[in-house]
């Protein structure tokens, strides 16, 4: 089922473009969560933000390990809206759905590919809430439209244009297909950094 998109979480370490694409989603009326950078990208762009922290009641702690990792945030996005039971346990504990997830990984094979990087940065640069929203988001495909690439900013605006808020199973069944493919890229790449070092001293 086609639903209007109504919240989304932006969290990203590629910015292109994000301002201008934030910028249309609340044109749209969608409510904007975001995290650390990001969110202060977008407030200086002149978009509302909330601040996930304030969303979960819960502060971005660890040195920003734990941001993202809390059960409104994923509760929010791998609720299927069709089930009753999951609609009825969201209500019981005041739960939000979240219509839309865009983001990007930290850069590990370019944080890598220095010279002098070390294995504590290397592995500082392993991205842990990212992937688990996206694959999250990508489980949830018929409810949750998941972006990675801001090549596909434009596409979707048109589509959400052309269809009063809303993407087509099609177009979510698509993006989470890129999803799958950029998760096992990345761990490929962890997995062959890792694999090349002898002892972690």
């Amino acid at each position: 089922m086609e639903r209007k998109i109504q919240r989304a979480i932006l969290s990203v370490t590629d910015k292109s473009d994000l301002v201008d694409f934030a910028q249309k989603l609340q044109e749209f009326g969608v409510e904007i969560l975001s995290t650390g950078g990001t969110a202060r990208m977008l407030r200086e762009g002149g978009i509302t933000v909330q601040d996930v922290s304030d969303f979960t009641g819960f502060p971005e702690m660890l040195d920003g390990r734990v941001k993202t990792l809390h059960p409104k945030v994923h509760a929010g996005i791998l609720a299927q809206r069709h089930n009753p039971e999951h609609m009825k346990t969201m209500a019981a504990h005041h739960l939000k759905v979240i219509d839309m997830v865009v983001v990007n990984l930290y850069a590990f094979e370019k944080t890598v590919a220095r010279d002098d990087c070390t294995l504590e940065e290397a592995v500082e640069n392993i991205d842990i809430g990212g992937p688990t929203m996206l694959r999250a988001a990508a489980k949830n495909y018929r409810d949750v439209a998941v972006v990675v690439d801001p090549g596909d900013y434009g596409p979707i605006i048109q589509e959400m244009t052309a269809r009063g808020g809303q993407l087509s199973l099609e177009t979510r069944f698509r993006l989470a297909k890129k999803v799958f493919r950029l998760t096992h890229e990345y761990d490929g790449a962890i997995t062959r950094y890792l694999e090349s070092i002898a002892s972690p001293e």
